[in-house]
């Protein structure tokens, strides 16, 4: 007999059996050991399979992190299928141009003075047809001398003019001038060196990096007071969104906080991202209103009411149902997209008996996860048991019920924490342009003129417009309610 045969067990005596028995026992240990390390082994490689097939439209991945690959699918729409059809939307007027009834200079085209067919000459012409090309003029810089003069009296008293206020050196730039570095340096993130360069391109007054930065100073100076009012206005705001992330200080991690409405936008920098940033910025922490943010925990811990972005939950859901085959996320989707789009076309938070309705098929969903995803039990070793991400999703979204929900029952609270993330995106477009900030001074530069000019931004203000007047002590205020 073979010895990979199984021997006839009638055949064999007790003893041995026994001996047989003790064999294989070992054999058994072994292989029950490496069932349960095989099984560990295929979990970790479902994680990193999934990770690998996040992206931006199923994570909370930015985009610009998927590379020149177009993501597998295509992302939720918050937007209801046919609700928009293509093309251009009834309402806004659009940006085509127009012609204007005072062109600021008008060229004849004549005829010739004889007809080219008879050799006639033509008589008086009339214009028939026009056509206006919109331009730019060449764009120069201006010199402005100012000369004060003096004149002495019959009793010797000399007497003499006065410069205007912001007139302090036999040579500088204008308000203009400067206007136009610190839009270029903080709207469209353009690097302080590209900027100097371009002064001379466009208007042929090439700048010193210093004198860049000089602008930038000097603005804050002045905008400092109207951001800080900014911050108090969010500080009783109904509703405010909140962010953070991290950003390259001195060649350190620092933390980009912000807070937005839709008419404002505060941004301040902070060594720490949790709540010792939140008590020395001075804002979070005495917020009493409804704050929309991701679920971080310091959020949490904040003595306000509380709204979760659902953005987040979307892309968590897409990538168990999409990627995982989770029919009951799915389903989740559709419910919180549903509705969104009811509280949407309503203008106004569900009835009860909707959303009595919504709640209930939002807990059969839950249940139904729940009972593919059980928590993880504890193992013995020291702190808490590492669960799935389907299982914390299914936690929070249970433990924090009332705060998914909280743009269907609130008035004025939105389905996503998008504002904020808008926010932030500016700050990450400046450490990509620009590496990170040399300095914390340089960081808090930034933070404060982009608050202003954000908050400008949103509530329709000419920038340029508004930085001449900010260097000239008068600062457009923008509206605080």
């Amino acid at each position: 007999m073979s010895r990979d045969e199984l021997p006839d067990l009638e055949r064999l005596s007790l003893a041995e059996k026994d001996d047989l028995i003790r064999a294989l026992w070992p054999l058994h240990v072994v292989v029950g050991h490496l069932r349960a390390e095989v099984e560990e082994l295929q979990a970790k490689v479902r994680e990193l399979e999934g990770k690998r097939s996040q992206d931006s439209h199923n994570s909370s991945k930015p985009p610009s992190s998927d590379g020149l690959a177009k993501p597998p699918a295509k992302p939720h729409s918050l937007r209801k299928s046919g609700q928009h059809p293509n093309g251009g939307q009834p309402g806004p007027t659009g940006q085509t141009l127009k012609q204007v009834d005072k062109p600021d200079r008008v060229l004849v085209h004549r005829p010739p003075a004889h007809c080219p067919a008879c050799q006639c000459p033509l008589g008086k012409a009339a214009v028939v047809e026009t056509r206006q090309v919109f331009d730019l003029p060449p764009l120069r810089f201006e010199v402005t001398e100012h000369q004060v003069l003096a004149a002495t009296c019959a009793c010797g008293q000399v007497c003499r003019g006065e410069f205007p206020e912001g007139v302090s050196s036999p040579v500088q730039y204008g308000p203009a001038a400067w206007a136009a570095v610190v839009h270029l340096t903080h709207h469209p993130m353009m690097p302080v060196q590209r900027t100097a360069q371009l002064m001379g391109d466009f208007f042929e007054l090439p700048m010193a990096e210093a004198t860049v930065l000089a602008a930038a100073k000097e603005a804050v100076v002045r905008l400092s007071p109207t951001v800080g009012a900014i911050g108090e206005a969010l500080q009783v705001a109904e509703v405010a969104h909140a962010d953070e992330t991290g950003l390259r200080v001195a060649g350190s991690l620092h933390w980009m906080h912000v807070m937005a409405t839709t008419l404002l936008t505060w941004v301040a920098c902070h060594a720490k991202r949790g709540r010792q940033a939140f008590d020395d910025l001075g804002i979070l922490a005495g917020f009493l209103g409804t704050l929309i943010h991701e679920g971080w925990k310091p959020y949490r811990d904040l003595l306000c009411k509380h709204g979760l972005c659902n953005a987040h939950h979307l892309r968590e859901l897409t990538y168990l149902f999409e990627d995982l085959g989770q029919a009951w996320a799915g389903r989740m989707i559709d419910l919180l997209l549903s509705a969104c789009h009811e509280v949407g076309e309503a203008g106004a938070p569900l009835s009860e008996s909707r959303r009595l309705f919504f709640l209930s098929r939002y807990a059969e969903i839950l249940t139904e996860g729940e009972a593919l995803h059980p928590r993880a039990p504890p193992t013995g070793k020291r702190g808490r048991s590492r669960q799935s991400k389907a299982t914390n999703l299914l936690w929070r979204l249970r433990a924090y019920t009332d705060d998914v929900w909280r743009f269907a029952t609130d008035r004025g609270v939105p389905f996503t924490n998008n504002l904020a993330e808008q926010a932030v995106r500016m700050s990450k477009v400046k450490q990509k342009v620009s590496g990170g900030f040399r300095t914390r001074k340089g960081a808090d530069t930034f933070c404060i003129i982009h608050s202003y000019l954000a908050t400008l931004h949103k509530q329709g203000a000419n920038l340029f417009h508004a930085l001449p007047l900010t260097f000239q002590g008068q600062p457009p205020q923008p509206r605080l309610a």
